[in-house]
């Protein structure tokens, strides 16, 4: 009887030696993903039903790349949000966040009512909008910028934040009958991606943080082309000219080795001169306008 309480008792000692030489698993790092509809996920047709007006989507490239990363994500994305909104969604962030995600500024810009003013067919026109957005991107947005992501890196100063850029939507190619966007406009309205993307990552830059440039990713998958990762005119019309879900994933797979710090996201080249010029917009979109009314039977004045 002895014996075996002994040997119990040295059980007992060995059990509890080993329960706490253990090793304790980490904690999953934290990451938030913050932005606007192209963060949350709008144009995959498919969101969590407690998102609300929100609209994030379990396709979202924050949500496959916390799964790649093994990661605990915090989903704040919203669609429609502007800077003053996404400075709403800091509330996760912390000391131990390990992973930011941030997209906004279109919609600040007014680039969906651009496009939907764009779209609409002769005698409409939209110089004055693209001029309008384009002026907002040089001189208003910035400062803008620099406000969200002070706050951003103050709240989360150990994070590694990767600021995600729109791509270019347009190929130059006319293929949705309910949506006349001109050769002219098109051009035009990549400009504004360009600068958009251009101020963005002099802002991101400035603040310390890695820029993810889309637009060399999405280079032939426009609206439009054989392998679209953007949604042309859609039903729902909020659906439009958002990534669908291969543009999601063509999103992830930029934003992972950024946020892992393993490589930067492609180099975006094009040997095309930007327009954002507004005079040669004008002229470009007037002389659009002219052939149009020609075809339509009227003629117009030189």
């Amino acid at each position: 009887m002895r014996h075996s309480r002994t040997l119990l008792a040295s059980l007992a000692v060995t059990a509890a030696v080993l329960a706490t030489a253990a090793p304790a698993h980490a904690a999953a790092p934290g990451y938030t993903a913050l932005g606007d509809s192209y963060s949350s996920g709008v144009g995959t047709r498919e969101y969590y039903s407690d998102s609300g007006g929100c609209q994030r989507s379990p396709h979202a490239y924050p949500v496959i790349d916390a799964g790649r990363l093994g990661a605990t994500l915090t989903f704040a994305a919203c669609s429609g949000a502007r800077v003053t909104d996404v400075q709403g969604q800091l509330g996760a962030l912390n000391s131990g966040t390990s992973y930011v995600t941030v997209s906004v500024g279109g919609n600040d810009a007014g680039f969906a009512d651009v496009i939907t003013q764009c779209a609409k067919p002769w005698p409409y026109t939209c110089t004055t909008e693209i001029n309008n957005a384009n002026n907002f991107i040089r001189n208003t947005l910035p400062a803008r910028l620099d406000g969200l992501y002070a706050q951003i890196k103050a709240k989360a100063p150990n994070a590694r934040v990767a600021v995600v850029g729109y791509p270019r939507l347009f190929n130059g190619q006319e293929c949705n009958f309910f949506a006349r966007i001109s050769p002219g406009e098109q051009s035009a309205l990549n400009g504004t991606a360009d600068l958009l993307a251009t101020t963005t990552a002099g802002r991101a830059a400035a603040a310390g943080f890695a820029f993810v440039d889309s637009r060399a990713a999405f280079t032939g998958h426009a609206v439009c082309s054989s392998s679209e990762w953007v949604n042309g005119l859609s039903n729902p019309v909020s659906e439009s000219y958002h990534p669908n879900r291969a543009g999601q994933v063509g999103y992830a797979n930029i934003v992972e080795p950024v946020l892992r710090g393993t490589a930067a996201a492609p180099a975006f080249k094009d040997t095309t001169p930007s327009l954002t010029d507004p005079a040669k917009i004008k002229a470009i979109l007037d002389a659009e306008a002219k052939a149009d009314a020609r075809a339509a039977g009227f003629v117009a004045a030189d």
